[in-house]
């Protein structure tokens, strides 16, 4: 049930844990109003709260669309208060604003100097206009000086998105069958989980894959982990769970939860879900663990349910040096994605 795969070689990449010190945040900034149908109104001023308190313990690269949109966004940023001395803007088109599923994925090299790993973005195989946030990498990649890798299988470009894996930093990964293996927004057609973990040793420094299931009920990208079990340091994973039987988040998170358990290796910590958020007759993902960890701070999401003060002293618990700030993300997550989603981090 559980694989794991040990690499004869060491490869020379490691992919850091979050919680590792970041040089900046990267996120794209909302602007096209279809995303969040008939609630895009408040969204940059979530986006400029959760800007405000980055802003306070890292820089924040911001991709903006053109230099009308850098203005409009930095009158918004001023009124928020945020520490604009950190902010750097960057003029580049995007499609969408997911940048932990389309930014790079930095890794570092035996000379632990950062390393761009570009994979193939095309729109968790659902939507066709994604060829901008493809590009995002190469951008960088050129920004920063910083080499980039395009990993391959074969022939064959591998599409993955940040959201898909969570990684503790010392080679263990944390992926979900739904999303990386199934037939439905099929990935990588044709490639098997020997092959996707072995391209995991080899770009990211993964010894030991990890595959849950499936991912949360509303979850547009089918499956994605960030929604339901998030490393919180190299031997403690917290895992989102559903008592409410009749909730059909109940099973697939309890079978996740007993694949974490049989490991043994790790420490689960249970994290409670918040009631369904249903808009407009959909369920949307919302959930506690896709948190953002940034130098001496940690975003959580919120939804003004009863289980946030909950969510939020269980996650403070995991990061003793580190505040703990939570963002209301009612609004947010019609867009289908929460705080994770929208950010990626650079390794200092």
């Amino acid at each position: 049930m559980n694989q794991e795969m040990k690499t004869t070689d060491p490869t020379p990449y490691r992919m850091p844990a979050e919680w590792a010190p970041h040089a900046a945040t990267w996120i794209a900034w909302p602007h096209n109003a279809e995303d969040w149908p008939g609630r895009f109104q408040p969204i940059p001023w979530v986006y400029a709260e959760i800007v405000r308190n980055l802003a306070l313990v890292e820089d924040v690269n911001i991709l903006v669309n053109d230099e009308a949109a850098e203005k409009r966004v930095t009158r918004i940023l001023l009124r928020a208060g945020a520490n604009m001395a950190r902010l750097h803007f960057h003029l580049w088109r995007t499609d969408r604003i997911w940048l932990r599923d389309s930014g790079p994925i930095f890794v570092k090299n035996a000379a632990n100097e950062n390393i761009i790993t570009d994979w193939k973005f095309n729109a968790w195989a659902k939507y066709p206009n994604h060829l901008n946030d493809d590009r995002i990498p190469q951008h960088v990649s050129k920004t920063q000086a910083v080499q980039a890798l395009q990993p391959m299988i074969g022939n064959h470009r591998v599409v993955l998105e940040g959201g898909s894996i969570d990684v503790n930093g010392a080679g263990t990964l944390l992926t979900t069958e739904e999303c990386l293996l199934s037939d439905v927004q099929q990935r990588n057609p044709g490639i098997s989980r020997q092959q996707l973990e072995t391209c995991f040793a080899e770009y990211l420094g993964i010894t030991q894959t990890i595959w849950l299931n499936r991912g949360c009920a509303g979850d547009d990208t089918h499956g994605h982990v960030d929604d339901i079990a998030r490393f919180v340091n190299e031997s403690t994973i917290m895992a989102a769970v559903e008592h409410n039987t009749a909730d059909e988040n109940h099973l697939p998170l309890a079978e996740n939860l007993d694949r974490l358990r049989a490991l043994k290796q790790f420490n689960i910590v249970e994290l409670p879900m918040p009631s369904p958020v249903i808009f407009d007759g959909e369920r949307l993902p919302a959930s506690y663990a896709n948190f953002y960890i940034a130098n001496d701070l940690v975003l959580v999401p919120t939804f003004n349910d009863a289980n946030d003060r909950a969510a939020l002293n269980l996650i403070a618990d995991q990061f003793p040096t580190r505040k703990t700030v939570g963002i209301h993300c009612g609004d947010f997550i019609w867009g289908l994605g929460a705080l994770h989603c929208m950010t990626q981090q650079e390794p200092a």
